[in-house]
């Protein structure tokens, strides 16, 4: 299985270690206290939107608050949480990585790689307006399109490194001793892009993202979204997550998969 349950796997799995730093690989994926966080359920309310309407802002916007109101203790930035709830919600300038966790449904809806740009960038400016955050939104979409039509991890490691100008050439060694929990885009996303290139496939990916000691479960959904284009997310993972969803993120989940992947 292919598509944004990478995302959702690698939220899952992350969750029991976002408070709980490790920096080792060897943990167990799945434990009783693994559950969706915020990053599956904005994922899931951009998936919506693109189901109903992915030319409309408004659409996009009624989403992300409609779920956002649905799941109010999914974990949150402060920040989110008062757009959520605002009359009149505004982007607020944020740089965080919340416009990277949940942009993978675009790459998977779009049809060429400007296409999948446009609607990252609508996907996130919204609310994370910020340059560095639009930037981490983009880099995460375009490195899941070019690993759906097949490109190599070389071709996709040259083409974030030239476009967005992130440094992808330092090892898991370099990074895990000092690395410490980060919100930011600028710190945080080319991590994760760094955990799938260092990957030999999808857990083992996961497994590189949780084992920074960071931001364990948004870590592991930005990596998960991108290794779930290039490799497929194995049937135990798949349906451990599927079956930590309630109905309604499920009935999303099989909806988008139905309209876009199959």
């Amino acid at each position: 299985m292919k598509g944004i349950i990478g995302a959702i796997a690698g939220d899952i799995i992350g969750s029991c270690y976002e408070f709980n730093s490790i920096k080792h690989k060897e943990f167990p994926l799945f434990s009783k206290s693994s559950i969706f966080t915020d990053d599956t359920v904005m994922t899931l309310a951009i998936a919506d939107w693109l189901i109903e309407d992915k030319t409309s802002k408004e659409v996009l916007i009624e989403k992300l608050k409609c779920y956002g109101q649905l799941y109010p203790n999914a974990g949150y930035g402060g920040m989110f949480k008062e757009w959520v709830e605002s009359d009149n919600p505004s982007p607020y300038g944020s740089w965080a990585n919340g416009s990277a966790m949940r942009v993978s449904p675009v790459a998977w809806v779009g049809q060429t790689l400007e296409e999948v740009q446009s609607l990252a960038k609508t996907s996130a400016e919204v609310t994370h307006n910020h340059p560095e955050a639009i930037k981490g939104a983009l880099a995460v979409a375009d490195a899941i399109y070019l690993a759906r039509i097949d490109s190599s991890k070389e071709e996709i490691k040259k083409h974030i490194e030239l476009r967005y100008n992130y440094n992808l050439s330092y090892s898991l060694e370099d990074i895990r001793p000092t690395y410490s929990f980060n919100v930011s885009c600028e710190g945080s996303v080319p991590e994760a892009i760094i955990c799938f290139l260092k990957g030999e496939n999808f857990e083992d990916t996961i497994r590189n993202a949780v084992s920074l000691g960071g931001d364990a479960d948004t870590q592991a959904a930005i990596a998960g979204s991108i290794a779930a284009a290039f490799w497929e997310v194995p049937k135990e993972i798949h349906y451990k997550s599927i079956h930590r969803l309630d109905y309604t993120l499920l009935n999303i989940l099989i909806d988008f998969e139905n309209k876009f992947l199959y």
